[in-house]
């Protein structure tokens, strides 16, 4: 099997593109179910957030993985397939390695060095361990990736310049408000984002702080962790009309802020940091009202961090990168080293048999003697050799070694061979 990443991010998809491709997190299990599903993906993992959709899967062919993937988001979306493509980054082998490293520490995040993006990576994880949808390849892949983003936070400061998007996003606002400390505002939603901006606010200084969403207890409990106060989501209108800032996060399939309820809410900097918008699209030029999404963040890109901690961290990934990869070489040269050795030991049996046809007067003693003089010498010829070619084959270039010995020895071994082959790994940035 091999690895394949597809996707579509701030870089390469507007946000009513990516509104479209966002999976809900209670259709994540079923969405999974029905990749590994499709002819040439054997895992998936999909990582879903407020400015990315992507899928990591392990297929037996780049060629049929790819179309299988996109026509499972294509469905999911509805977006035409030939309309998909043009938002599409595709990573394979190798490149999907270095991607989904890039993607663990930070890097490739909107605010690159932004931590977030490491925990949402492993609640994808563990969405796939719990749908059985991920298996050794990417048990290890996401493991791996796991750890190179705690290594990035821990040993280098790439999170110094911002820790999140919503720290990207109050940059943005100060500068329609000016200084941001005892502005009083507004968080609507209390998930993880709605969570995230609110810790964000009291650490800023931002308030007082309000917090509304329609399950009432999830805003209790936020606002009392925090010290803000919790509004009944009936409420909201006046909540809005008391607010100079408002940051917005809910999973609503409908937009929350209409333009009727903006328009009686007065001035208004709203951050609308959800997807799908919480903002209704004919709400956004309102007099008065300013809209930040994710669209203008993109287009801002604040808070990059200095380029000696890029590179600093850039160096941890490449490191861990050829360091899976020789794991993976390794892991693929196991199965054929396990056909060498049933080779012989069949080898050997069918001559035992031969031999014990012709020699009837051997006791049961003296066959088990034979059988074990005959099995260690087979053991003693291949150990060194075998234990040499995993050496080998870990290192830079030792996928051939696999393909000498199949075909040196005439092994049969399932999945051993690529069953597609593409030209150039990685693909669109």
């Amino acid at each position: 099997m091999n690895l394949l990443s597809v996707g579509a991010s701030y870089r390469t998809a507007d946000v009513s593109t990516l509104e479209r491709l966002t999976i809900a997190e209670e259709s994540v299990p079923a969405l999974l179910q029905k990749l590994v599903s499709q002819p040439y993906i054997g895992e998936a993992v999909l990582l879903s957030t407020c400015n990315r959709v992507e899928i990591y899967a392990a297929v037996s062919g780049f060629h049929g993985g790819l179309g299988d993937v996109c026509n499972v988001l294509s469905e999911a979306s509805g977006i035409p397939a030939t309309e998909l493509a043009g938002h599409l980054y595709v990573h394979y082998d190798e490149a999907a390695v270095l991607h989904s490293f890039k993607v663990s520490s930070g890097l490739d995040s909107m605010v690159v060095g932004e931590s977030q993006i490491l925990g949402q990576l492993r609640d994808a994880y563990h969405a796939a361990s719990e749908a059985d949808t991920a298996g050794r390849l990417l048990h290890e892949l996401m493991q791996q990736a796991l750890r190179v983003g705690k290594r990035a936070h821990a040993e280098t400061g790439i999170d110094k310049a911002g820790q999140s998007v919503v720290t990207a996003a109050l940059e943005v606002a100060s500068s329609h408000l000016g200084d941001l400390e005892g502005k009083p505002a507004l968080v609507i939603g209390a998930g993880a984002m709605g969570a995230l901006s609110v810790a964000t606010l009291t650490r800023a200084g931002v308030g007082p702080v309000k917090i509304s969403n329609r399950s009432a207890a999830r805003a209790d409990r936020l606002a009392e962790a925090y010290g803000a106060v919790a509004v009944p989501f009936e409420e909201l209108d006046a909540a809005l009309r008391e607010a100079d800032l408002v940051i917005t996060a809910t999973a609503a399939t409908e937009p929350v802020l209409t333009r009727a309820r903006l328009e009686a809410a007065g001035a208004l900097v709203v951050l609308d940091l959800a997807v799908p918008r919480d903002v209704a699209p004919d709400a956004a030029a309102l007099p008065g009202i300013t809209v930040i999404d994710i669209d203008s963040l993109a287009a801002s890109r604040r808070a990059l961090p200095a380029a000696a901690e890029t590179a600093a961290v850039e160096q941890i990934v490449t490191g861990e990168v050829e360091h899976f990869l020789g794991w993976l070489r390794g892991a693929d040269i196991a199965p054929t080293v396990a056909a060498l050795r049933t080779r012989a030991e069949d080898v050997v049996a069918g001559e035992l048999r031969k031999l014990y046809s012709r020699r009837s007067e051997f006791t049961d003693e003296q066959r088990a003697d034979v059988s074990r003089t005959l099995h260690r010498v087979v053991q003693q010829l291949l150990h060194s050799p075998t234990v040499r070619v995993r050496q080998l084959a870990a290192e830079p270039g030792g996928d051939q070694y696999a393909a000498l010995l199949r075909e040196l020895f005439d092994l049969d071994v399932p999945h051993a061979t690529q069953a597609d082959a593409v030209p150039e790994i990685g693909g669109k940035a």
